[in-house]
């Protein structure tokens, strides 16, 4: 499990980004919690600097919809889906299970 932020720390409508060999995105959508890969899988971009749409972030670079709850993007140009990771929160800290990944189906 890694340490993501407080929940505190992470409002509805904000990410935060937990840097790593391979980075992960954490996002509070409307009070749910969500991680995924932070890297965009069409281009080298960091998902947590994207705009958040309700369950859905968009890439900063080139405006590929991911859906934050299968990591499936909704949109060209990305095709590839991303992976999400569980979320835990353990006495008001958010966790994120970065060796259980899950590949989109």
């Amino acid at each position: 499990m890694q340490r993501a932020c407080t929940v505190d720390e992470l409002p509805p409508g904000e990410s935060v980004r937990i840097a790593g060999p391979e980075p992960i995105a954490v996002f509070n959508a409307d009070g749910e919690l969500y991680a995924i890969d932070d890297t965009c899988s069409h281009q080298d971009a960091s998902l947590s600097e994207g705009w958040l749409e309700g369950c859905f972030v968009e890439c900063p670079l080139h405006a590929a919809l991911f859906d934050l709850r299968t990591g499936m993007p909704s949109c060209l140009p990305a095709k590839k889906p991303v992976r999400t990771y569980p979320v835990l929160v353990d006495e008001g800290v958010v966790y994120v299970q970065s060796d259980a990944r899950e590949h989109a189906a």
